[in-house]
């Protein structure tokens, strides 16, 4: 059946600038790291874009790693924008990164010029692209020279491969030196993308200066740690969770401690009294102050993304729940 998007699709999402740049992101956007892989059930994901963009998401995040397998979630979402989306390419954000182990041998990994290049040239036509919007370095590499990989970056926009490059998982000081090579190739850092909830803080400690310093933007990945900052976990490890998948490295049970569970049963009944979910309200903390351009979720069903963005509904936090959340955390 032809899609055909909502026409109220803008009417209540929030749409931040990101750093000092002319380029709006919405408050919440969807990753595909995980549940647009092999794995998955193709019109399970097909709904989920559906419904993220009649929401007014525009920007859809993925990687040249993302799956499992390693590249199956941007053939996916190419055959979505050929099913679906191809009509509305102008109105949409994509984004992809290199910088993880894609595939064997020296050229296949980490920051060089060939492996960002040959990378970028895979994923457009995995996604069956001319172009991306954002391409990203996804992390810093301790053993190529910043300069080339920056290099990298700049030529992949000179040759139209990408509208705008970014950096991810790269400390203050990476980023302030990153920031410093592209200006001096004529090209913006548009935008970091860390990894930022309320039980990983580490870009508070210099990072988001260096940001607003620099005019850059930023989009908060694991923004409700991976589904701890939910009420999933509460009463346990649901098998069709996350943490509950055999192939899933990145969360386990292990993870999942009795501290946490704690933190996260105070932190809900907070939410409670806010008239939200508890994903809802580490969405909008994530997203308080207006440091952070964009929260960037997950998801396995179309009623979670639904849920996420109602976030929206009530941003504000007073100074006394403020302090009752960093009480809690800091216990």
């Amino acid at each position: 059946m032809l899609y055909l998007a909502d026409e109220k699709r803008y009417a209540s999402m929030k749409y931040n600038r990101c750093g000092r740049s002319g380029l709006k992101l919405p408050a919440i956007s969807l990753g595909l790291w995980h549940n647009f892989g092999t794995m998955d059930k193709y019109e399970n994901m097909r709904e989920m874009i559906r419904t993220a963009f009649d929401l007014g998401i525009t920007h859809f995040d993925l990687a040249n790693n993302y799956g499992p397998i390693p590249g199956s979630a941007e053939e996916n979402f190419g055959k979505m924008l050929a099913d679906d989306l191809k009509p509305y390419r102008d109105e949409l954000i994509i984004s992809s990164k290199a910088g993880y182990t894609m595939w064997p041998g020296p050229y296949g990994d980490w920051g060089s010029k060939k492996y960002l290049i040959s990378s970028l040239d895979q994923s457009l036509k995995r996604m069956g692209l001319d172009y991306v919007d954002i391409f990203y370095s996804h992390r810093f590499d301790p053993d190529t020279p910043l300069e080339e990989t920056m290099e990298a970056l700049a030529q992949i926009v000179r040759q139209g491969k990408a509208l705008y490059v970014g950096i991810s998982n790269y400390t203050a000081e990476q980023t302030r030196e990153a920031d410093r090579i592209l200006k001096e190739l004529g090209i913006k850092c548009l935008i970091h993308q860390p990894r930022y909830s309320m039980f990983e803080r580490w870009i508070e400690d210099g990072l988001q200066d260096v940001l607003t310093e620099k005019g850059i933007g930023s989009i908060a990945f694991c923004p409700l740690a991976q589904g701890l900052l939910t009420n999933k976990y509460i009463n346990g490890v649901p098998e069709d969770s996350r943490a509950g998948k055999a192939w899933e490295i990145s969360l386990n049970s292990d993870s999942i401690t009795a501290d946490k569970i704690e933190k996260v049963k105070k932190l809900d009944k907070i939410a409670k009294q806010r008239n939200q979910s508890l994903a809802q309200m580490s969405l909008a903390w994530t997203l308080r102050g207006g440091k952070v351009t964009s929260a960037l979720i997950g998801a396995s069903k179309s009623s979670q993304i639904i849920e996420n963005v109602h976030a929206l509904d009530n941003l504000e936090f007073t100074v006394e729940e403020l302090e009752a959340i960093e009480k809690i955390l800091k216990g």
